[in-house]
């Protein structure tokens, strides 16, 4: 293995670090709400759930916007770049999904503008998936890595949070990690083959379930 590679591996582990200063411990994306209906109550119901959300959600929407976006940064495509973010942020349901990928973003924005990344500044309002692609292109991380980076980085944080809110032992969220791996796998396979009018799937559940979390009367995460 040589230097670059390990350096860009290196860079990756930072990127989806928990300790990464984007807030992203803050919000639950509608597990909270989930719980409180009784969706999810115990390790069975939180592994379909999660693997749902993966199957579903995040290998239609965010996985393949992360690829496109990694191709415009790689061109130095700005209005590309602006035009997708405006695409994945239409694909937020609901007022607390769109907050949660505009804060998460914001703040990775202001960490890599912090760290000198070339190009951080240049989108306004910025979804997190837009700055974590600007960031793996910047530090080399290979485009399919990132990939599986991205969808780790929301895997573990679901995960966290099913674990105070469920709850879960600490054993159980790493028991759902491992047997989770095939569906995170799965999830960037299928993102890298859909075409650009198959990106974008709607969970009226999952929507429903954030519109309630935002008046839900005692909550662990944000709204």
């Amino acid at each position: 293995m040589d230097t670059i590679t390990i350096m860009s591996d290196v860079r990756l582990w930072q990127l989806i670090s928990s300790t990464l200063p984007v807030g992203a411990y803050a919000y639950s994306g509608g597990l909270e709400s989930a719980v409180e209906h009784g969706h999810v109550h115990n390790f069975v119901s939180c592994q379909e759930w999660l693997s749902g959300l993966l199957a579903e959600s995040f290998a239609f929407n965010d996985l393949p916007m992360y690829l496109r976006l990694y191709d415009l940064w790689e061109r130095q495509d700005i209005a590309g770049v602006v035009l997708a973010c405006e695409k994945l942020q239409s694909l937020r349901e609901t007022q607390e999904l769109l907050a949660e990928d505009r804060q998460t973003g914001a703040a990775l924005q202001r960490l890599m503008i912090d760290l000198d990344i070339e190009d951080a500044d240049t989108i306004s309002q910025p979804s997190f998936a837009v700055m974590f692609a600007l960031a793996c292109v910047r530090w080399q991380v290979t485009r399919v890595d990132g990939a599986h980076g991205l969808v780790w980085a929301w895997l573990e944080n679901q995960v966290a949070a099913a674990i105070k809110l469920v709850p879960l032992g600490q054993t159980d969220g790493q028991r759902l990690l491992l047997q989770l791996t095939p569906a995170l796998q799965q999830a960037v396979t299928t993102a890298e083959s859909i075409d650009d009018v198959d990106i974008g799937r709607s969970l009226p559940g999952l929507g429903l379930l954030s519109s309630w979390h935002e008046t839900q009367y005692s909550r662990l995460f944000r709204s």
